[in-house]
């Protein structure tokens, strides 16, 4: 390739020396074999743990016939380890792993399954079903491994890293990723470990140079794995032997709700898109020294109130069929935001029409070339897509279609030369909006094109020309069971679609705002029309029904999350989960009346709290006293064992107190059990708390005083101690709590029993689930806490999501 000239950045020849990605494993296994590889729910994994349980899995997965060159498809819950054991396992095995999202479609699943030519799919807790067949075959690590496998250092070798049977060579096929296509049917493009390692690499030279990321450092994980920029969540960890933190998809989709989560669990790189990263305030990224934009142009401002001194911020580029990111750049919050030089191994030009190169500060088509290049699985789009330039003195490179200002301090984008557009980060291509369309009975044509929102939402919009009979909501269910959710559209019919000279559709001309509909006050009551207000901002439609759904009219995760912070003006302990529970415009809008604080002497006044009564504090504290004997009772039960046992052994112990023996069994079994002691703690709250129903409650009152002596006893007793935890889901139903089927629950119930978890739910030992609090002089306890699953378009979801109250002494 040529030297830098004009319309010319190339460092390809400063490529990172070649190896696969089980080679950057298996060196950060060596360096940091004791460091967190990986942490979700279920605890953390170290290199040494994590690195056995890939060979495992390729073991399994070569015992069910996966062999070097293979394709396997991953198709698993978005959060936990078993996802990434499962991409590491088919590498290692020498296959490509072939990502769809958890949430698409089936449709959509088994036409990348089948596009990819898969051996079989790797889903749920890691079983794997071969060849697409409907029943599932859960292969078991075999007794004898393939040969040499397991030869050479032992699984507990702190100096080695076992080997593996049939390792990827260089020219093999990491991943295959699929992209949107312009005619309907997705693209495959495969990323070689060559071009995977030489990009992870390129990166590790690039970021926190001063202070490399390493073992200290933990990675959000936040991103599909069916999203190319989620293989570089992964690899920030585990090139540096850092840890891979997954979220839980519900905080994923919660936007703002993201942010504590992050502070709680320490994070301190993050690669995300500059849309969701709008949604956190400060505080939340305060830990975070690394965060990386990608997939979507970066706002000036958003920059400027992001880069700290003690923070570097960095913009990148980069398609799918590039291996990720090909350019990226160091934000400094004041100048142009760059998408930045090429990385080590890549080479970009800018050229104009004729494919020559152009001058410095003119646009172009941004042509990418170097190790990363990619290729299509289809050879006739390959052929297409990625060719020779002569005028650059290149024999392979790939024509991008993005129109960039060429800047030999760093390229500047200027958007698309085609009909490709971004949205949220995903690549769309409008052609395989359009092709689903016109496939709706009663269309007679089709238009799709993006549109932006008073609140800066970017809105996929279909729109139709239509005959008689066209029943919108059955094409809308239509279409979301064939596409992906990010590529349903909000539909819109339009009498006709203007066209160009050419006769082609001219999106330009394409109505927006959206015409026909009364303005959004229209007919509703204050409140729904204020939220009608705040549903058009994020949406860009008028609202006039109370009947409409959010969803309905395009609405996504990502829209619920802005719309959830417009709210919270109103509502600071609003959710997404509300906006999942509440879809329809008038039950919105009466949660959000119902919540609403209660005033006495109306907006704006304030009425001074009583103090808890003098008899209720005397009260209190008398009742302490036995409170402790109770407490007291199982460690005495404790040293009357301990003299029973010494007494047993020699009788020089003799003149120590003892107790019959029937009599310390019984009391051991009351008081020191877990079954005993929440036996106690449930027979009093049950006692003490009968009759209460949810309601407000004078502080120091008789109810109050009864649900206060109700927790203390629990407490006393230590109900749900070390050896209790395992029980909590049965103390939790023995209280009177509605406990669904499958729930992790790791936290302790209010003693009210007023608690209903639906099936499937986990909730994390940091969620307060009392449900009652002080607000003034007012005991608050309201209707029964739910703690529910978030819905996913046709999909179960798997995370809980409490709203939080604080815990009422």
């Amino acid at each position: 390739m040529t030297a830098d000239a004009a319309g010319v950045l190339d460092r390809s020849t400063f490529a990172p020396p070649a190896r696969t990605l089980i080679d950057v494993l298996r060196e950060t296994t060596h360096r940091h074999p004791d460091a967190s590889a990986l942490e979700d729910a279920d605890g953390a994994l170290s290199y040494r743990e994590l690195m056995a349980r890939v060979v495992r899995t390729a073991a399994r997965l070569h015992g069910a016939g996966v062999r070097r060159g293979d394709r396997v498809g991953i198709r698993m819950p978005s959060g936990s380890r078993e996802l990434y054991i499962a991409i590491l396992g088919a590498m290692a095995a020498g296959a490509a792993y072939v990502p769809v999202d958890a949430d698409d479609p089936e449709e959509r699943a088994r036409l990348v399954f089948s596009e990819a030519a898969a051996r079989g799919v790797v889903t749920g807790r890691g079983v794997f079903v071969s060849a697409f067949r409907d029943e599932a075959e859960a292969h078991e690590a075999p007794d004898a491994a393939p040969p040499g496998l397991f030869e050479g250092a032992p699984p507990h070798s702190s100096t080695h890293v076992m080997p593996i049977a049939s390792p990827p060579e260089l020219d093999d096929d990491a991943w295959i990723i699929f992209t949107s296509g312009s005619t309907g049917t997705p693209k495959g493009v495969a990323v070689t470990h060559r071009s995977a390692a030489a990009f992870v690499d390129a990166e590790a030279r690039l970021f926190l140079q001063p202070a490399p990321i390493g073992p200290g450092d933990r990675v959000l994980a936040g991103l599909s794995v069916a999203f190319d920029a989620s293989c570089e969540e992964m690899w920030l960890a585990w090139r540096h032997g850092a840890c891979l933190v997954p979220a839980p998809r519900s905080l994923v989709r919660s936007g703002m709700d993201l942010g504590p989560w992050m502070v709680a669990h320490g994070i301190t790189v993050v690669s995300t898109v500059p849309t969701l990263a709008a949604l956190w305030p400060a505080e939340a990224i305060e830990n975070v020294r690394l965060l990386i934009f990608g997939g979507e142009a970066v706002p000036p401002e958003l920059a400027a109130r992001l880069v700290s001194p003690d923070r570097e911020v960095w913009n990148t580029y980069g398609p799918t069929e590039a291996t990720v990111v090909a350019c990226a750049a160091l934000l400094d919050g004041v100048g142009p935001v760059r998408i930045g030089l090429p990385l080590d191994g890549w080479a970009l030009a800018v050229v104009d029409g004729k494919g020559r190169p152009v001058g410095d500060g003119e646009v172009g088509e941004l042509i990418i070339g170097g190790v990363g290049l990619a290729r299509y699985l289809d050879p006739e789009k390959d052929a297409a897509k990625y060719s020779a330039m002569p005028t650059l003195g290149w024999d392979r490179a790939y024509r991008s279609g993005d129109l960039v200002t060429f800047d030999a301090h760093g390229l500047l984008f200027q958007g698309r030369a085609d009909d490709q557009v971004k949205v949220g980060g995903r690549r769309i291509e409008l052609g395989e909006i359009e092709s689903a369309l016109q496939a709706l009975p009663g269309v007679s044509g089709a238009a799709a094109a993006v549109r932006r929102t008073e609140a800066g939402n970017q809105v996929l919009v279909g729109y139709l020309a239509v005959t008689h009979g066209f029943d919108a909501a059955a094409a809308r269910a239509r279409l979301i069971e064939e596409l992906p959710a990010a590529l349903v559209p909000l539909l819109a019919v339009v009498d006709d679609l203007p066209t160009r000279t050419s006769g082609k559709v001219d999106r330009a001309a394409l109505p927006w705002p959206l015409p026909g509909v009364e303005p959004a006050a229209a007919g509703l009551e204050a409140s729904a029309a204020w939220l009608a207000e705040q549903w058009q901002s994020v949406l860009g439609v008028p609202v006039s029904d109370a009947d409409a759904s959010f969803f309905d009219l395009g609405g996504g995760s990502l829209a619920a999350a802005q719309l959830v912070s417009r709210i919270r003006t109103r509502d600071p302990d609003f959710t997404v989960a509300d906006v999942y529970d509440h879809p329809r415009l008038g039950a919105m809008a009466d949660e959000v009346d119902a919540r609403a604080p209660e005033r006495d002497d109306g907006a704006g006044s304030f009425r001074q709290p009583v103090p808890t009564p003098r008899g209720t504090q005397w009260l209190q504290t008398l009742v302490g006293v036995p409170l402790f004997i109770l407490s007291g009772a199982r460690w005495l039960l404790y040293l009357l064992t301990a003299t029973a046992i010494l007494d047993a052994i020699s009788p020089d112990y003799g003149a120590l107190p003892t107790v019959p023996l029937w009599l310390l069994l019984l009391g051991l079994a009351v008081f020191a059990t877990p079954f005993g002691r929440m036996g106690i703690a449930v027979a009093c709250a049950r006692l003490l708390l009968a009759g209460l129903e949810p309601g407000d409650y004078p502080r120091g009152g008789s109810v109050h005083l009864r649900m206060w002596l109700a927790d203390q006893i629990a407490h006393q007793v230590d109900a749900v101690g070390l050896s209790g935890a395992p029980w909590v889901t049965n103390y939790a139903r023995a209280l009177g709590a509605r406990i669904g089927r499958d729930v992790d629950l790791h936290t302790l119930p209010p003693v009210t029993g007023m608690l209903t978890i639906g099936d499937g739910a986990a909730v994390e030992p940091e969620v307060d689930l009392a449900g009652t609090w002080i607000d003034g002089d007012v005991v608050r306890t309201p209707l029964r806490r739910v703690v529910h699953l978030l819905p996913s378009r046709g999909r179960k979801p798997r995370q809980g999501h409490p709203r939080h109250h604080p815990r009422a002494p």
